[in-house]
This record gives structure tokens, C-alpha cells and sequence, in this order.
């Protein structure tokens, strides 16, 4: 099939700044391991919000495309594809998983080089590596389909392969956005106890609820000592506690609460040069400080698993999804993810 020479995409121009909508062209063929994928919907995770304002430092790549959770359908596979053809439906992923990884894609925008990774989704069409594209049965529902490119796969990876939480056992969740409510959903799962969902906004606390949390915190990290000492007296510690914000207090706060075995799971990153301070003597006698990355998923292996416990009804999607937005309004997606007006997650539809 011909490869559209157009489209329109979310570009990243200037740090700090709103994205900007607008057309891109794109290369005449594929390389070798490049698959061409139609995007349908895209969700928003907080690293991009970390990447438009710099979180880890000087981004070295603008101009350049962002995203890395989205659905879609195959158009064209470049030279030597074999996990995937056109016509399939697949999920886009930022973790590795089988295939090749293809030199990342070359767009144009405005007579120069626009820059793009293995894998983006904030546009209408991408080149994805082979490797970032996993794909679904040809009944799936391409909107739910979005959550397993990052917040499902993220948030039960950080349960099974990061905590390694047990039946029984204490989970504070702190941040209730679309990772940490997949966390909460497989923390029930695996039957943790109890609970803990800490968020600021109510709406957010409502629908962990939903997911399974058994005790919510409507909170600030400076209050929330005393109500996580209420839900677990006479314990006064807890097993496990999971950061999805990245700020330092949280997680130096996390780190003094839990328990002299307990594990303390990063999964927010935090801005660059806010450093945590701890005192690290407990570490050498069996308390954890682990940092995730993406819940050292493996897409090929995680996501037909976690599908058929949807299909199943063994876990709950549809709510998660909650906000939808065009890719015109991308920047004010963004802006309520910002200023907490999207209660589960927040979705662009191409």
C-alpha cells in the first residue's frame, strides 16, 4: 500500500511550551524492521508531561514527535517484518518487546528534519519499529486496546515484577492517575490488605475505589502519616509503598513508613537535581528501594496475558477511560492533566 505522503501531528518545539498541531510529511518508503501503523487513539501518560517541561534536563532532539501509548492498525511492514502484517490490529509500546528495532523514522516539517523514536502517537500515521508493536485479536476494542501500551502493562508490571507484593500483604499507592489506578487493580488482585489510595483530587479517589482500593486519602503527603496509622494500627508500618509522582518527600515519606523488609517502588521520576536523602543503613538488612521502569513489562508475553483477563471480566478497563480529546486539542489535554480535571485516562481519538 502507498504510504501517505501527509499528516497532521502534535510536535514538541520548544521546551516549556504548548505543542504545536500541525503538518508533517513523510518519508516515501520503509526501512528495514519499520512498520507504518494508522493510530486510532492515543493516550497520554505524566512522562510526557515530564518530557514538555524538561523533567530530566536539556532535550537534545527538537523538533521532535512524542507518545508511546496508542492502538492501531497496520498500513505497510518494511523489509524483513515478521510479527506483524497490514491489516492487523496492534498496540503501540515503548517497552521492547519481539521483532526488530529499526533505525528510528525521518519526517519532515517545514523543510527540515523532524526527529522521532522507536515509537510516537501523538500523530495520524507512525513509523514504529517492529519491536514497540504487539499485536491484538482482530475483535479487540481499539479504544480499550490504548491502556495496554503503557498504564495496564506498567501498572500490573510494577505489582508482579517490582513489589512482588503477597496475598495479605500493605500497599500504599500514592498518586492515583493512569498507572497508579492499574497498580491499585492488580494490587487487588494478587488480594493485598490493605489498600491505601493517596491522591489531592476526590475524583481520582473515587475511581481507585471502583479499581479496588480499600482506604482512600484525600491528602498532601505532610497529612497523610497520621490517616495511613489509623487504617493500619497497631502496625504503624507498612509492606510496600509505591511513588507515582516523583516528587522527594513522597518517596523519602514512603521510605520511613514501611516496614525494615519493606520495598519502597519508584515509579514517578523525579525533576532532575531534586535529589532524595535517605538514611540508607536499613537497606543493608532488607529494605528495598527499587526504581520501575514501565514494570519491567515484556509486551509480547504481558499483553495477550492481561487481555484475556479483560476479555474475561477479571479486570476492569472501561472506566479508566474518561476523558477523550481531538488531536486539535491536544494542549488542553494536557492542561487538564496538569491542573487535575481528567479522572482516569486521559485519551486523544485521531
Amino acid at each position: 500500500m502507498t504510504i501517505p505522503h501527509k499528516m497532521k501531528g502534535a510536535i514538541l518545539v520548544e521546551q516549556r511550551k504548548p505543542l504545536l498541531v500541525d503538518e508533517i510529511e513523510l518519508p516515501s518508503s520503509l526501512d528495514y524492521g519499520q512498520v507504518l501503523v494508522k493510530i486510532h487513539f492515543s493516550g497520554i501518560c505524566g512522562s510526557q508531561l515530564g518530557e514538555i517541561d524538561g523533567a530530566k534536563g536539556e532535550d537534545k532532539y527538537l523538533p521532535h514527535l512524542l507518545g508511546h501509548e496508542a492502538s492501531g492498525i497496520v498500513v505497510a511492514i518494511g523489509p524483513g517484518v515478521r510479527f506483524v502484517k497490514p491489516k492487523d490490529k496492534v498496540v503501540l509500546h515503548w517497552r521492547k518487546s519481539l521483532g526488530i528495532e529499526s533505525s528510528p523514522p525521518i519526517y519532515r516539517w517545514r523543510g527540515k528534519q523532524l526527529n522521532a523514536g522507536w515509537v510516537t502517537t501523538f500523530n495520524e500515521y507512525a513509523i514504529v519499529s517492529e519491536n514497540r508493536l504487539t499485536p491484538i485479536p482482530e475483535e479487540s476494542d481499539l479504544k480499550i486496546a490504548t491502556l495496554f501500551g503503557c498504564a495496564v502493562t506498567t501498572g500490573f508490571g510494577v505489582i508482579v515484577n517490582n513489589a512482588k507484593l503477597k496475598i495479605g500483604e500493605s500497599v500504599v499507592v500514592f498518586g492515583a492517575g493512569g498507572v497508579g489506578l492499574n497498580i491499585v487493580q492488580a494490587a487487588a488482585l494478587v488480594s493485598a490488605y490493605p489498600i491505601i489510595a493517596v491522591d489531592i483530587y476526590p475524583e481520582r479517589l473515587e475511581l481507585a475505589r471502583e479499581m479496588g482500593a480499600t482506604h482512600l486519602i484525600l491528602n498532601k503527603q505532610e497529612n497523610a502519616l497520621e490517616e495511613i496509622n489509623k487504617i493500619i494500627y497497631p502496625e504503624k508500618e507498612i509492606d510496600c509503598f509505591i511513588d507515582n509522582t516523583g516528587k522527594t518527600k513522597v518517596i523519602e515519606f514512603g521510605y520511613k513508613i514501611t516496614k525494615p523488609q519493606g520495598r519502597v517502588i519508584l515509579v514517578g521520576v523525579p525533576s532532575k537535581g531534586n535529589d532524595i536523602s535517605i538514611f540508607s543503613l536499613p537497606l543493608h538488612f532488607g529494605k528495598g528501594l527499587i526504581g520501575s521502569h514501565g514494570g519491567e513489562a515484556e509486551p509480547h508475553q504481558d499483553i495477550p496475558r492481561y487481555y484475556k483477563l479483560f476479555s474475561q471480566g477479571k479486570i476492569k478497563l472501561q472506566n479508566l477511560l474518561t476523558d477523550f480529546f481531538k488531536l486539535e486539542e491536544i494542549n488542553s489535554a494536557l492542561e487538564a492533566m496538569r491542573t487535575g480535571q481528567t479522572r482516569g485516562r486521559c485519551v486523544i481519538e485521531m
